[in-house]
């Protein structure tokens, strides 16, 4: 079943499958794409390959739904800021400009994602028609941790700089959601299907800036989706029990839960929405035993309720492809 249709009838009756980062490292076929595209955010600008490995994963495995290969950073890249991926760091980003950044126009911040849309309608056009095309964004804060360097080491909130930058951080949420609404409605309009929306460092939030910071903006993009139709799902990762109020306030088609996140608790006190995800990556990394006990677990938990299978995080670079598939084979046949 199309994920659309999931998301919007809260489904009982199957599982769908997919993953997050399955475009990715894991791969043998990607890394060797990889390997004669180093420069990322071009590798993220090729529209041919982007369709390639956002399909290979289909090509290997019985999943329910695609996700377009790019990167939550192509916002800030399009916004004027310099991105670089550095092997074993991350990514770096260029000093901010609060001048470059609030003198974007729409059209110019457009023509410089335009190969991601070209991505997804070549991808439209092969995919098999009963299989999603899920398209995604960075929440607001997850960007503006990137964007002004907000992160110490180990990730740890710098709160000196939060302090020093509350009157620069309120301008920027506001218009970066301006530009991530246009973002999602450019990549719906090339044929993605679903959104999701990744929080990935609401986690670093104090509770009294996590409705500032996280709740709102997400609920600003939540509501753009729902006045146009389009089926959201958010991963506001970290949160732990704030995943209820998140919900409460946000009110999105589906959530996405951490690996922290005691999925009886989610069971429980997350009502009327799809539940996503929830498993620990690194528990596909042991032997197959243990991962598909760890699986029946969750699909126990949640039989008789709207439960898409992923995980708590993205597949990791050192996953086993052979063990991917016979876990999405196990779950296929458990439903």
């Amino acid at each position: 079943m199309k994920l659309t249709n999931f998301l919007i009838n809260k489904n009982t009756s199957c599982v769908p499958v997919w993953f997050m980062r399955q475009a990715g490292r894991y791969l043998p076929e990607f890394r060797e794409i990889r390997s004669r595209n180093t420069d990322f955010i071009k590798l993220c600008l090729n529209s041919d390959l982007s369709s390639e490995i956002t399909l290979q994963p289909i090509n290997r495995f019985n999943l329910d739904a695609a996700i377009i290969f790019s990167d939550i950073l192509m916002v800030p890249y399009a916004l004027g800021q310099d991105v670089n991926f550095i092997k074993d760091k991350g990514p770096i980003l260029s000093n901010f400009n609060l001048n470059i950044f609030l003198n974007n126009e729409i059209n110019q911040y457009i023509a410089k994602l335009k190969p991601t849309y070209d991505a997804i309608k070549k991808t439209r056009k092969i995919l098999n028609k009963d299989k999603s095309l899920i398209s995604f964004v960075g929440a607001p804060w997850t960007l503006i941790i990137y964007m002004l360097k907000l992160k110490k080491e180990k990730n740890i909130l710098d709160h000196d700089i939060l302090q020093n930058k509350k009157n620069e951080i309120s301008l920027m949420l506001e218009k970066i959601n301006i530009f991530l609404c246009e973002h999602i409605k450019n990549q719906i309009k090339a044929g993605a299907d679903v959104v999701q929306i990744f929080d990935s460092w609401a986690g670093l939030l104090p509770k009294h800036l996590l409705s500032d910071y996280c709740y709102k903006p997400n609920k600003k993009i939540v509501d753009f989706c729902n006045i146009n139709n389009i089926p959201v799902i958010c991963f506001p990762k970290g949160i732990k029990k704030n995943y209820s109020e998140f919900l409460n306030i946000v009110k999105p088609d589906c959530l996405n839960i951490d690996y922290d996140v005691d999925p009886e608790w989610a069971r429980e006190n997350l009502n009327n929405v799809c539940i996503q995800g929830g498993m620990n990556p690194n528990i596909l990394l042991l032997e197959e035993k243990v991962i598909f006990q760890e699986a029946e677990k969750f699909l126990k938990i949640f039989k008789d309720y709207p439960y898409i299978f992923n995980l708590g995080h993205g597949l990791l670079p050192e996953t086993n492809p052979n063990k991917l598939e016979k876990l999405i084979n196990f779950v296929k046949e458990y439903n």
